[in-house]
Order: structure tokens, then sequence, then C-alpha cells
């Protein structure tokens, strides 16, 4: 999630909209999709002042980080995080950004398919799974010091704060369960 994410979600979804859309036939019925599930909460609306300080720090900390790698660390992270709202958005501004299908299909299995990335990438990655994840409690030195070679310490701290800044937008969307569908690409931007 990024600028102004959660501002349009109860305009463009209410508790009565669903997304019926035929699947393959079977039994000669046309199958649908389940309905959509409304919104918890409008948290950008009842807490602006909050809304706007993650605008802000946002924008602040995608300063100086390639956009596309930006995208594929917002699309982990999201993932990790179950932020279907996230990755939606991500996935589209990444795909319109000029990323490519397959390397966002991948990315879930990136240390299966690391042939699809550069090392600076999957360094990128490795760190945005260790940030969002803390497994151990800490961020390994082995993860650091491979994003410390590949990215210049204004840029890794950017990169950082990048990851830092998706995993809030992840914990805003999922707790207030945004709903996504709706997000066009670079609505945002």
């Amino acid at each position: 999630m990024t600028t102004q994410d959660t501002a349009t979600q109860t305009t463009t979804t209410s508790p009565t909209t669903t997304t019926a859309a035929p699947t393959a036939p079977t039994d000669g019925e046309t199958a649908r999709y389940a309905p959509e599930h409304a919104p918890r909460l409008n948290w950008a609306e009842l807490a602006p002042d909050v809304y706007k300080a993650m605008v802000r720090l946002d924008a602040a900390a995608r300063r100086g980080v390639d956009p596309l790698l930006l995208e594929l660390v917002k699309i982990r992270a999201s993932q990790l995080n179950h932020c279907a709202f996230c990755l939606d958005m991500h996935t589209k501004d990444a795909l319109a950004a000029g990323e490519s299908v397959e390397r966002i299909v991948q990315l879930s299995a990136w240390e299966e398919s690391r042939h699809f990335y550069t090392e600076k990438e999957l360094a990128a990655i490795e760190l945005t799974e260790a940030v969002t994840v803390l497994t151990e409690g800490f961020v390994p030195d082995e993860v650091y010091e491979r994003a410390a070679r590949h990215f210049e310490e204004t840029e890794l701290a950017q990169l950082i704060a990048a990851i830092t800044v998706i995993n809030a937008w992840n914990r805003f969307g999922v707790t207030c369960r945004l709903a996504p569908g709706h997000y066009r690409a670079g609505q945002y931007k």
C-alpha cells in the first residue's frame, strides 16, 4: 500500500458489492466467484493525521530506490503479510512500470527461481523477508551484509525504510480487511 491507499477504499467498495465473474462451467452451470468482503474500518478517514503522516513517510522512504526494485520489495512483503489489497496495488503498478508477469509470479518462490533476478534484487528480496518476518527476532548478519555489498549506505537506509513502510501499510490493510481489485495502476502516484 502507498499514498492514499485507503482513502478511497470505502467509496469504491460497499458491503453489498460482489465481484461475481463467471469461471469454467460445471455441470451446465456457471460458477461464480465468492462475494467480496466489506472493509472493517476506513482507518484513513477516522485517523487522518496518521494517514497523512504515513503518506509523507512513504514518499520519503522511496526516494532514491529504483522504482521496479521497490515494487518487487512491496509485492514480496505483501505476499508474506497476506495483504491482498497491497498485492493488487503493487502488482498493477509493477506491470505498468514495465515489470514482467513472469518475475512477479516467480517472486513467491524466488529462492527456487533466483535466475529471474539480479544479485542486487535478490539481496533486496532477502532483506525484505528478514525485516518482514523477523523469525529469529533480528535480521541475520549475513542477510544484512549481502544487502550492504549491493547498496550504498544511503540507498540501503532508504531500502530499509521502504521495507518498514510497506510492512506498516500491510498491517493497516490486513487489520482493516481492505478489499483488493479496485485499484488502477498509478492511481495514487
